[in-house]
């Protein structure tokens, strides 16, 4: 059902103040899927905190007007879905990934993050992108490592020593 010119510019409006917000977008043809494996690839992306929307290119064009993801509108060609990253970088990427493993006919064609445009080939690049509790404990783990090896330096000239004496004391017996 075609949609009149109201129905267009809400929808506009609504990709827009998305796109104001998302980290990342994946843009996948998704053409030859059924539209129960599409509402299966909805669900998913919903569970994921994605937001996931089919629109014309030329209404997403205008809607990417003014956000970090204007240089993606001229790249869109073909029927494809967005999906866009609202929390974390890589959560689009992953879910598309996932996906696409099971049903081939779903194939990313561009990825854009942080205003770069990436191609389709870059899904396992961002996918891979850790989520914010991965990425807040590495750098905790990061920034942990010099006092742990601090800690270790000091204490390992007592640790030695004791080692010492447990052996002479340990050697002592068996000669007597």
């Amino acid at each position: 059902m075609p949609l009149n010119l109201e129905d267009k510019k809400v929808l506009v409006a609504e990709v827009t103040e998305v796109a104001k917000t998302a980290l990342s977008v994946v843009a996948a043809e998704y053409r030859g899927l059924t539209v129960s494996q599409m509402t299966d690839l909805r669900s998913k992306a919903r569970a994921s905190g994605v937001y996931m929307r089919v629109i014309k290119n030329t209404l997403a064009r205008k809607a990417f007007a003014g956000t970090a993801f204007e240089p993606v509108g001229p790249k869109l060609k073909g029927p494809l879905v967005l999906a866009f990253s609202k929390d974390d970088p890589g959560a689009a990427a992953r879910v598309v990934k996932a996906f696409s493993k099971d049903h081939d006919k779903l194939v990313a064609t561009l990825v854009s993050l942080g205003g770069d445009v990436l191609s389709g080939k870059d899904l396992d690049k961002v996918a891979s992108l850790p989520t914010r509790a991965q990425a807040l404990s590495q750098l905790l783990g990061v920034l942990k490592a010099p006092i742990q090896k601090l800690v270790g330096t000091i204490a390992a000239p007592n640790q030695k020593l004791v080692r010492t004496i447990a052996a002479v004391r340990d050697a002592k017996p068996a000669t007597a």
